[in-house]
């Protein structure tokens, strides 16, 4: 069973949608003992990083020991920020941590050509194979919507290309990472869920 955590930074219908198009046995927890029994965790949101405050230490040491124990992990969109250190939109508020960096803000182009926020579909450059990212093409189109985004670094599998390059998603060991919404991403994006389902499943 999947717990898709809800700290009131939005999406969760959409992405509960998405999981049970791939299949998934999802709960939503009322609290962080309430993960114990999970067999994979799915933190999604949007928004601003300082909604990320809701996840408290309770919630953080909770998620942080079901990794600990091999219990796959999946960021979306501000999910995938939290994954990091911390973010420039919310400097007093700590990310988990298992990626280093910090996410930074996106620039728009001075002739308005680059605008921000980053809105709609942009296609995915392929930095070295991954288990989220298995059965994915190099250049297949994803969906995103945000205005701040994570550097590109040694857990990096993919970037996107708005302006500057950043990660579009992110691998390491059982911790995923996506910055696009892959319950609004078409075909990509449920293959994408269904790789993240198979790992809970052989975890």
């Amino acid at each position: 069973m999947i717990a898709l955590v809800d700290y009131g930074a939005g999406n969760l219908a959409s992405v509960r949608k998405g999981l049970a198009a791939a299949g998934a046995r999802f709960h939503a927890p009322a609290g962080p003992a309430d993960l114990d029994a999970s067999t994979g965790i799915v933190v999604p949101g949007v928004g601003n990083f300082a909604a990320a405050s809701a996840l408290a230490s309770g919630w953080r040491s909770a998620i942080a020991d079901r990794v600990a124990a091999g219990v796959p992990l999946l960021g979306v969109c501000l999910g995938m920020q939290w994954l990091f250190e911390t973010s420039a939109e919310a400097p007093g508020v700590a990310g988990l941590g298992i990626m280093k960096g910090t996410i930074a803000r996106m620039e728009a182009a001075s002739d308005r050509t680059i605008k921000i926020p980053h809105v709609g579909w942009n296609s995915l450059s392929i930095v070295r194979p991954s288990r989220i990212l298995e059965g994915i093409d190099e250049g297949a189109q994803v969906y995103f919507t945000h205005s701040f985004a994570a550097p590109v670094t040694d857990d990096t599998v993919a970037t996107c290309e708005h302006g500057s390059t950043f990660s579009a998603a992110v691998e390491l060991e059982r911790v995923f990472g996506v910055q696009f919404h892959p319950e609004k991403s078409g075909d990509a994006g449920l293959r994408i869920l269904r790789n993240f389902v198979a790992c809970c499943r052989n975890a």
